[in-house]
């Protein structure tokens, strides 16, 4: 293992960052150091990134190389050029981790555009301001940020994706998924397997595959709007105080509903066979044979159960 420290001046030659989540710190970014390094990394090696006040890109490359490229910046040219950034690096792993000086606090940062073998292991990767965005790659991962977006594009294996302030978009992920956002949408396109999503300003919607595990979505204000497949086969549990809740399911679905919304109503296009009780705030029943448990309850908005 070789550690290195970044404070001279290096490669010159960098690619753009995207401009997505690139957050404003006003007067300290006309002061910048960019740098570059490259290392080896065996296909299935391992990444590790540690950052704050700066956005972080992560892209699947054939190559069996780890590809860095960053800007430092701070309040001056000193303390841009001497912000300390530690990689660790072996062909099994490169580490990455910014030194935060604390008697600049947030006058400082550092943002990244990094390239990885398509199967290489996204182990840890946060920043405390910033958004992280991700194509390609594998679990299990952590990703966290406190203000940013988080987006994970062509994963296989389980996530854990966190956010305070921001949306968190999930595409073609392979794996268990725990995504959390104290403010922000969550949205999953193409997700096999199962789904915790958790929020408590914002919308949830998505496709839900077939799992063996429940599904959880919740939020407190905001609607929640998943689809089902035809073989869904674990329990569903979508819960909301202020909003709506909406289930697409395939025309031959088996399952059992229990739904409840307290000032609202409750709709479906499926015949329903009741089990307990039915009025226009409750329902219990079973749609087809019956099935895995759809567990709907809201406090201020309407539930819909409507066919594909």
């Amino acid at each position: 293992m070789r550690p290195k420290l970044l404070i001279p001046a290096l490669a010159a030659g960098l690619i753009a960052l995207p401009a997505c989540d690139v957050l404003d710190w006003g007067p300290m970014e006309k002061f910048t150091h960019d740098f570059h390094e490259s290392y080896p990394l065996n296909a299935d090696g391992r990444l590790t990134l540690e950052t704050f006040n700066g956005t972080v890109e992560i892209s699947g490359w054939d190559q069996n190389t780890v590809d860095i490229n960053g800007t430092k910046y701070g309040p001056t040219q000193s303390a841009a050029d001497n912000l300390r950034v530690d990689i660790d690096h072996h062909p099994d792993a490169v580490s990455i981790r910014v030194e935060r000086d604390l008697e600049r606090r947030n006058n400082q940062g550092a943002r990244f555009v990094i390239k990885v073998p398509r199967g290489a292991r996204l182990d840890r990767i946060t920043s405390s301001n910033g958004g992280i965005h991700t194509t390609d790659g594998t679990g299990p991962a952590r990703m966290k940020t406190s203000n940013g977006s988080i987006q994970v594009e062509g994963f296989k294996g389980s996530l854990n994706a966190e956010t305070s302030n921001g949306r968190v978009e999930l595409r073609d992920v392979a794996g268990d998924v725990v995504a959390h956002t104290s403010n922000g949408r969550i949205e999953t396109e193409g997700l096999v397997g199962s789904l915790e999503a958790t929020t408590s300003n914002g919308s949830i919607r998505g496709e839900v595959s077939r799992s063996s595990r429940d599904v959880r979505a919740e939020t407190s204000n905001g609607p929640i709007e998943l689809t089902l497949p035809a073989d869904f086969a674990a329990e569903l549990h979508a819960h909301t105080s202020n909003g709506g809740i909406t289930l697409h399911l395939p025309e031959a679905i088996n399952a059992h509903v229990a739904a409840h919304t307290s000032n609202s109503s409750i709709t479906t296009d499926f015949e329903i066979r009741t089990q307990g009780a039915i009025s226009k705030h409750d329902l219990d029943g079973v749609i087809g044979a019956g099935g895995p448990l759809l567990d709907l309850s809201t406090s201020n908005g309407g539930i819909r159960l409507l066919k594909m």
